[in-house]
């Protein structure tokens, strides 16, 4: 399940690490299909293990997980759990929006900012990178089971909302500038292209974050945190 096809066909993702497993299963958002672990995670877990089926939660060595890990350095616990089904209404409350976010780090550590803020909605672009990519799941450190989040047509999703946009891009508005956001969607741009004019042209503002030096822009996942300490 390390290719979104297998992913796709099975209805199930990975995730991996104590933290990662540990909150998934808190949440209770996603079904867990099978747990690998070592004795000690088991032996403390137990709260969390035991309404598991016993054949669910396989006791395996270092050794083992290693050869079925994704990770460099594997933790103590490797677990499968199902996909889930995603229904959004972004009415009285704010939203992300993100417009064909690619790298699978910046979309873990978004959802994770999201987590932080409160933020309950994220909304992707189709052409954004899939979210249990096995990279997204482990930089979100367990937020993804306390986030919503939808793959839709934008175009689409926008006009069956009533409800306001704003876009984060340059030559906005001063972020200093703007008050507090109650409702409304942040719409956050791909890392190298920014947002499509369409949807642009859709935005009932536009947020500019102001910089003092040369860099051309700011990672996506960082405008993101610093918009939301601002509007939210």
């Amino acid at each position: 399940m390390a290719h979104k096809k297998f992913r796709q066909q099975e209805n199930a993702f990975i995730a991996e690490g104590s933290k990662v497993v540990t909150d998934l299963l808190v949440s209770e958002n996603f079904a867990c299909k099978i747990i690998c672990a070592n004795r000690t995670w088991i032996s403390e877990n137990r709260g969390l293990t035991e309404k598991f089926p016993l054949d669910s939660v396989i006791e395996i060595t270092g050794p083992q997980l290693k050869k079925i890990s994704l990770l460099s350095s594997p933790g103590e616990v490797f677990a499968v759990f199902e996909k889930n089904e995603t229904h959004i209404i972004p009415e009285k409350q704010i939203s992300i929006m993100l417009d064909e976010i690619r790298d699978p780090g910046n979309l873990g550590t978004i959802i994770r900012i999201a987590d932080w803020f409160g933020v309950k909605n994220i909304i992707c672009s189709e052409d954004c990178v899939d979210c249990y990519n096995p990279k997204v799941v482990q930089a979100t450190m367990g937020s993804l089971g306390r986030v919503n989040i939808l793959y839709t047509n934008l175009d689409d999703f926008l006009r069956n909302h009533i409800i306001s946009m704003y876009a984060a891009t340059l030559g906005g508005k001063n972020i200093h500038e703007f008050g507090k956001i109650r409702e409304g969607i942040i719409l956050i741009g791909n890392e190298s292209k920014g947002i499509k004019e369409k949807l642009l042209a859709t935005s009932a503002g536009r947020i500019t974050i102001p910089g003092r030096g040369k860099a051309e822009s700011l990672n996506a996942a960082v405008a993101c945190g610093i918009i939301l300490s601002h509007v939210v």
